[in-house]
């Protein structure tokens, strides 16, 4: 429910500056075209809104750029399969400026058009599937990254035509719910599993030939480092801390800026003076070079291509009209008939910014969870989510400091994010083995067989067969039985789709 009475009322022990400031605002062209008064907020309440927004959201900047930066984008690569660090490290750049630029008009375009208070980014489920089951780490995978950013662009043009026409929540209701919620954990075991690997987290296990996967030397000392940066996550969100995770990176990362310790970033080699050369300059705006409009539709002759269109169709519908359903229920924007005011633009313009984020080449555009923190701190209007955009927009100019953010500091936040999805896995039906097969299915699938769509396709499959005996005999009573109605009324108690 919207938190009940004026800002005004709630600030007797503020100074006079900031209640004048409040009113003033409140009162002006701004305040009433977001409806701060009629929302029952004001705008120092809506600042703190998105600065706690922000400080939620901010990890993804690091951990995306470091992730996809991992697949060695549209470098080329050596004779020995490797990429050259300097091109990596200016994808990186590259990544950090798309991912800040397009996270900044999607907040922007949530706030001025949608009045909603949602921080819009690039996805993390959607960068590991990129990163991971497409391009794959060094371009190990079935795709280039071009193909893959085609792919992408295909996919959010569909995604506005399912928007446009309203079919989107249609769609979503017809994904089971036991498969819904599973591939939401699925996807954070999955993510959680690479912050814990040793290539491209805290190095806590890595490959063995015997066997999937071993525990690595535990002596290492950037392992025990990044383990006290998942602590400091953990300690903050246990006692409600806001930015928690930032904190844990910032930390982490700081410590591993100085140089000649066992844990720095930059260490006396050619690779680590060319990260500290690049690190020195503090305040640089990027220019896109590597990967803007870099885009391939080459790969669209395989089958393989297509199933990942379903698959990334499959996962948006989950991610963003699952988590705008939810945020809105969580700010008190849904009505009695289920829906929420400016519903229908709200899906336009994620799905509509998803299409700019492919050209800088980025992964689609999500509605971010953590924007949840913003909503409890009393953020009721699209002012928050321009707040949002405005501290997006300053990260465009700090690429060599976010740039220098080390695997191990990064590493936690996946596993952290892992620990945050797994709460779904408590509302899946376990008791009806119907609906536990089919999530089991999906939710051990991704991590094991390292693929997102995996999970999907097998949980679906095995749904599906489950319950083909159910939806024949419903059929038959629908046709031959005498009362039609009756089956319709045992369709909807049993929620078949």
């Amino acid at each position: 429910m919207v938190i009940p009475g004026t800002c005004a009322k709630l600030s007797k022990s503020w100074n006079n500056l900031v209640i004048a400031l409040n009113d003033n605002i409140s009162s002006s062209k701004v305040g009433k075209y977001f409806k701060l008064d009629e929302r029952k907020s004001c705008f120092t309440r809506e600042l703190r809104a998105g600065t706690t927004t922000f400080l939620a959201m901010a990890y993804i900047i690091t951990v995306i750029s470091t992730v996809l930066s991992d697949t060695g984008g549209t470098c080329p690569k050596k004779e020995n399969n490797t990429f050259d660090n300097g091109c990596v490290l200016l994808i990186k750049s590259d990544l950090i400026v798309s991912i800040s630029l397009t996270a900044m008009l999607g907040c922007f375009g949530m706030g001025l058009f949608a009045n909603l208070p949602f921080g819009l980014a690039p996805g993390t489920g959607q960068t590991m599937f990129m990163a991971y089951n497409l391009v794959g780490f060094h371009g190990s995978g079935p795709m280039t990254y071009p193909s893959a950013l085609g792919l992408w662009m295909v996919e959010s043009l569909c995604f506005i035509v399912i928007s446009a026409s309203g079919l989107r929540a249609k769609m979503g209701r017809l994904i089971p719910v036991s498969v819904r919620l599973a591939c939401a954990v699925g996807i954070g075991l999955f993510i959680a599993f690479v912050g814990l690997q040793s290539s491209q987290g805290v190095g806590l296990i890595g490959p063995d030939p015997n066997s999937i996967t071993k525990l690595q030397a535990l002596n290492s000392p950037t392992l025990w480092l990044g383990i006290m940066g998942f602590l400091i996550m953990s300690y903050g969100m246990a006692y409600d801390v806001k930015g928690s995770m930032i904190y844990g990176i910032l930390f982490v990362t700081i410590i591993s800026w100085f140089r000649g310790t066992p844990v720095t970033y930059f260490p006396k080699s050619d690779v680590g003076e060319e990260r500290y050369k690049y690190f020195k300059k503090v305040l640089d705006f990027h220019e896109i070079r590597k990967i803007a409009g870099k885009i391939s539709f080459t790969d669209f002759t395989k089958g393989r291509t297509w199933v990942s269109l379903f698959t990334l169709l499959y996962i948006d519908i989950l991610a963003t009209t699952g988590v705008l359903y939810t945020l809105a229920e969580i700010g008190g924007f849904v009505n009695d008939k289920g829906s929420f005011e400016n519903e229908y633009i709200a899906y336009m313009i994620d799905a509509s910014v998803t299409v700019v984020g492919s050209f800088l080449g980025v992964p689609p555009v999500a509605t971010y969870a953590e924007s949840s923190t913003g909503i409890k701190e009393g953020g009721r209007t699209g002012l928050t989510a321009v707040i949002i955009g405005i501290y997006f927009s300053l990260a465009l100019f700090f690429a060599p400091l976010l740039t220098s953010v080390p695997p191990w500091a990064i590493g936690p936040s996946l596993v952290m994010v892992g620990v945050i999805m797994m709460k779904l896995a408590k509302d899946i039906e376990w008791g009806n083995i119907k609906e536990a097969v089919p999530a089991f299915i999906t939710i051990i699938l991704m991590p094991l067989t390292n693929s997102i769509p995996n999970g999907i396709i097998g949980g679906i499959g095995i749904y599906v067969v489950l319950h083909f005996y159910d939806w024949v005999v419903w059929l038959i009573k629908l046709v031959f039985g005498p009362r039609k109605k009756k089956a319709i009324e045992e369709m909807d108690a049993n929620a078949i789709p």
